[in-house]
């Protein structure tokens, strides 16, 4: 694997598709902090509100990491492109204390299993970044989890939870980006990622199948979720 530590040293299709790849993780942490600071009022206690805002003012600092390494990269700032992309495609926000929980359990997931793709990334710098995420990301990955499971034994979610699983399922999984392509085998050829999304969509499925079991919930129908889906997703329970 060639590593990279200037731009000037890149082939231009590398620089072009690392540069997207920052813009794209300065976009997720954002939009996490937004929809989880829109959360907060439905809070129920204070050993949670103390999570949350603190899980907030780390989503913070995860975007102003990514947005300095970016600067440094590209010579401007990414929060021009970063505003409009929120702009054109805001992220929903959690509209109770159990859907907030199912964000943080999908949502949050998803975008730690994606992380986890770029920790051997052929660029150092990017490299560091993206570990020292990891392993900030590591110490909460089962508490939203944990609280979607112990709520979905109360029958008063019912009506709610498969709704609202199918929702934020689909946003975890779209943290991944589209299965195959060129795009994802070329990133994968220079070592910018381990593997194709579809595989490491697979991996998440495998990850999350217990708690949904546990919670009494179901996988979506086929084509239920509009989006592209690898083949040979394990959709048993």
């Amino acid at each position: 694997m060639t590593e990279y530590h200037t731009r000037a040293d890149m082939p231009e299709r590398y620089a072009r598709t690392l540069d997207q790849m920052m813009k794209s993780q300065a976009y997720r942490e954002l939009a996490a902090a937004h929809m989880f600071g829109h959360g907060l009022k439905y809070v129920p206690e204070l050993k949670w509100l103390k999570f949350m805002t603190w899980h907030i003012r780390e989503e913070m600092e995860h975007y102003e990491v990514v947005a300095k390494m970016y600067a440094e990269f590209a010579g401007e700032s990414v929060e021009p492109w970063v505003n409009a992309r929120l702009a054109e495609k805001p992220i929903e926000y959690a509209e109770s204390w159990f859907e907030l929980a199912m964000a943080q359990f999908l949502y949050d997931r998803g975008g730690f299993w994606q992380l986890q793709e770029y920790e051997n990334a052929s660029f150092p710098h990017y490299r560091e970044v993206i570990r020292k995420i990891i392993a900030e990301e590591k110490g909460h990955q089962g508490l939203g989890e944990r609280i979607v499971v112990e709520m979905c034994q109360d029958s008063a979610y019912d009506q709610v939870k498969q709704p609202l699983f199918e929702k934020w399922l689909r946003y975890g999984l779209l943290s991944f980006g589209r299965p195959g392509g060129e795009g994802n085998a070329y990133a994968i050829s220079v070592g910018l990622k381990k593997r194709d999304s579809g595989e490491v969509m697979k991996d998440f499925i495998d990850d999350i199948r217990g708690a949904v079991r546990s919670s009494g919930l179901r996988w979506p129908a086929a084509g239920a979720l509009g989006m592209e889906l690898p083949e040979g997703v394990d959709w048993r329970l």
